[in-house]
């Protein structure tokens, strides 16, 4: 064994180790061999509390001998030899050091001690336990923010069934009462209309068709509603009116008598509760929704 002596003045020696000593990272100076030459104090202090087999110090053990004869770190002294052999200028490495009663990480880092010299390599090992934990934590808000967007995006998907479904099975409703009205109320009102009624008994009756149409108005306001209660030909007619055509440019479309397109007109503005308002058929028509 052939190692350089470590012989520095004593003045400077203990201002070296004075510095050593107020580095929070556990510290240890190595030669060219990878024997200890120097640790800090605080490196002494974590070999005591762990109980490491050796003097705390470490001094005169071979660092790279321990990590390959652990197995598990045997590239720990792969690495530091590629700096020793300058075919790397540092080897760094984060790992955990767990005890009984903590879980502890620590970032290590070794690099040649400057150029001039017998060759020394600086190893450190920093305490990183806080930043670790810190990024657990963050990992597990990052999870749990994760689940809950999944479990939003789910809630938000089976909303958009629920209110698709709401929204066909009102207009499922809607389709109903108008085809109710128009099959059942309407035929009856235009039997009673058939003969001359009492003064009293024809203002109920305009009474009556009044409300009906109140009651719907309201369902009238979107195309598939409107549909639901005209003929093909009316819904045909009523397509050509919303396009600007007019009567005559409709007969000649559909091969039909404008006496037929006006009567269309009239059952169109029938069904829209349009009679009797002065609304433009067109104009309302442009304005249903779909």
């Amino acid at each position: 064994m052939n190692r350089q002596d470590f012989t520095p003045h004593p003045r400077d020696h203990q201002f070296a180790q004075t510095i050593l000593d107020s580095i929070s990272a556990h510290v240890a100076i190595l030669d060219a061999e990878g024997y200890i030459l120097e640790t800090n104090r605080a490196w002494k202090r974590f070999a005591e509390q762990n109980r490491i087999q050796v003097r705390p110090d470490m001094t005169n053990v071979n660092y790279l001998e321990v990590c390959e004869r652990t197995g598990e770190y045997a590239f720990v002294a792969a690495g530091i030899r590629d700096v020793i052999a300058g075919a790397k200028g540092e080897f760094v490495m984060d790992y955990p050091c767990h005890s009984d009663t903590e879980k502890r990480w620590f970032y290590m880092r070794a690099t040649r001690a400057g150029d001039t010299g017998p060759l020394r390599v600086v190893v450190s090992h920093e305490n990183i336990t806080a930043i670790k934990l810190a990024q657990e934590k963050i990992h597990r808000s990052e999870q749990e923010l994760l689940q809950e967007k999944l479990r939003l995006e789910e809630a938000n998907t089976a909303l958009k069934v629920l209110l698709a479904r709401r929204e066909e099975d009102r207009r499922d409703l809607e389709a109903n009462v108008l085809d109710s009205i128009r099959q059942l109320v309407t035929p009856v009102i235009q039997q009673i209309r058939v003969n001359a009624l009492p003064e009293r008994t024809e203002k109920l009756v305009a009474t009556l068709e009044f409300r009906l149409e109140q009651v719907t108005k309201p369902f009238l306001q979107r195309v598939e509603a409107v549909e639901s209660i005209l003929t093909p030909q009316e819904i045909e007619i009523a397509a050509l009116i919303r396009e600007g055509l007019t009567s005559k440019d409709i007969a000649n479309r559909l091969n039909i008598s404008i006496t037929t397109v006006n009567f269309h007109r009239r059952n169109l503005r029938e069904k829209l509760a349009l009679r009797n308002t002065g609304s433009n058929l067109r104009t309302y028509l442009i304005k249903l929704e779909r």
